[in-house]
């Protein structure tokens, strides 16, 4: 009742408790990892391709995409050869295939909106994102997925608050605070959002382990068309 936002028709919450939270009273649920899983989902359907997010043993992957008839990611972004969780390792996926992503935390958050209309944002797609957005219902939520303390809980991450925010400016609608906080912080951060992501916890953390090129990738804004809508347990550019 009183953490539903559900007197402004845009809304912004974290994690799965917020989609949780939010996805009963929402037309529309936009996911936002930026570093990387809606990243690699928006590089991906740009491509013409589609991605199928997975939730089960890694040790069941392969089975699992046999099954789909799709090919799958390797789980761990230091994989070198074929493609990976890097959304560097994606640019040149072909066109027309089917991309199993073992991402568990965006994973779990796309599959856990119910009926609500699930679409995967981030800076590269964040116009196209909430233009599609605007076109499929009026209430609508944004997600900041966040990241996992080692304890498990869930850590705020200023990527994914930024991403929502460059989602959120193109919504319309009333905002909620929490809403209107994520805009703020991104237009703050704007001029320097490449510098943003990297000295940022995550984005120090993914240069520390030599994946600086993915920040580059994921810190461009708008250069992406593509608005990938999750159907029957797939995203693609419906």
């Amino acid at each position: 009742m009183y953490f539903d936002q559900s007197e402004y028709d845009i809304r912004l919450e974290w994690g799965l408790s917020g989609v949780e939270a939010l996805a009963p009273i929402s037309d529309v649920v936009v996911i936002v990892d930026v570093l990387s899983f809606t990243t690699c989902v928006d590089i991906v359907v740009d491509r013409g391709s589609f991605v199928l997010p997975y939730l089960g043993k890694l040790e069941d992957l392969a089975a699992f995409a046999a099954a789909k008839e799709a090919i799958f990611a390797h789980p761990s972004r230091r994989h070198k050869i074929g493609f990976s969780l890097a959304p560097t390792s994606l640019i040149t996926i072909p066109e027309g295939i089917r991309f199993v992503l073992p991402s568990l935390n965006g994973s779990i958050l796309s599959l856990s909106t119910g009926e609500a209309i699930t679409l995967a944002g981030c800076l590269r797609n964040a116009q196209a994102a909430a233009a599609k957005a605007n076109q499929l219902g009026k209430r609508i939520s944004v997600i900041a997925a966040g990241e996992r303390w080692q304890g498990g809980l869930l850590r705020p991450a200023i990527e994914d608050l930024l991403g929502a925010g460059a989602i959120v400016m193109h919504l319309k609608g009333k905002l909620s605070p929490e809403a209107e906080t994520a805009v703020a912080a991104f237009k703050n951060a704007q001029p320097k959002l490449l510098n943003m992501l990297n000295c940022c916890g995550s984005g120090k953390e993914l240069i520390g382990r030599g994946f600086a090129e993915d920040i580059q990738l994921a810190a461009q804004l708008n250069v992406s068309s593509a608005a990938p809508v999750l159907v029957d347990g797939m995203y693609s550019a419906c």
